[in-house]
């Protein structure tokens, strides 16, 4: 039914933008009622009967309402499976239950390093190392100026800047562990579930694209080559570029939904 389905959320949204690439990779005509996260309380009535305590997203399919992107993933790929990219879930037990594999890999072991990651790169200055190891001459280097740093800062700041470089750190060795993972299996493959673009790889472009937009940890992608090839390749795809056109904010002169 045309116009039946509904994404509300934010695009600049991990969640909403996982969601909008798997409808634009499947051709599904779809509504986008932006519920921006950054304009703070103001939510449409609505929206608050949907999601009560105005979670990031809720999709409305017909009669089905979800919340969870992954789930919706499944939902898009399956029911409009005749339309569009038709890799997206598979097309037997063997080609789904390997997706499902890196689908549960990416929620389980990718998000949540790369979301701390990009989250402690907010707050640390532009100067903060690499994500790659450093050797032993610029480690020392990078300590005396990170300890310069925090004597000009009160303490307040300096404790919060203290606790994301730990952050920053702890997340980047986990993820860096994963990406290892990722970069021998992209050897064998083009992509994570096989030679075809799936929602295995899908599932990852919202926080890989914020990991590529920061070069401290764009490192991390450029110092695997099968890594860095299946990020420039799923990338460029138009229904990612698509979502990135959605992502400025909206104007003032622009309607909150």
């Amino acid at each position: 039914m045309p116009g039946a389905v509904k994404v509300f959320g934010s695009p600049t949204s991990s969640e909403v933008a996982r969601v909008l690439a798997c409808l634009f990779e499947k051709d599904v005509e779809f509504q986008l009622i932006r519920v921006d996260s950054f304009r703070g309380p103001r939510r449409m009535p609505q929206y608050l009967k949907l999601q009560p305590h105005g979670e990031a997203l809720t999709f409305e399919d017909a009669n089905v309402t979800l919340v969870e992107s992954r789930k919706i993933l499944r939902h898009v790929a399956d029911k409009y499976k005749m339309q569009g990219n038709p890799d997206l879930i598979g097309t037997g037990a063997l080609e789904r239950s390997s997706i499902e594999q890196w689908l549960q890999t990416e929620a389980q072991s990718f998000d949540m390093p790369s979301a701390d990651l990009v989250y402690s790169l907010g707050f640390l200055p532009l100067t903060t190392p690499t994500a790659a190891p450093l050797d032993a001459s610029r480690a020392s280097n990078a300590r005396q100026q990170r300890q310069e740093a925090m004597m000009m800062m009160s303490p307040a700041h300096a404790e919060k800047v203290e606790e994301m470089r730990q952050l920053y750190e702890k997340s980047g060795r986990e993820l860096g562990k994963v990406l290892d993972i990722y970069d021998q299996r992209l050897e064998e493959a083009e992509y994570l579930a096989g030679d075809k673009f799936t929602l295995a790889d899908l599932s990852h472009m919202p926080n890989a694209d914020r990991l590529a937009a920061d070069p401290r940890s764009l490192r991390l992608i450029r110092s695997r080559r099968n890594v860095s090839r299946w990020w420039d390749d799923i990338s460029a795809r138009e229904s990612w570029l698509y979502v990135k056109s959605l992502q400025r904010p909206p104007s003032a002169s622009e309607p909150l939904f």
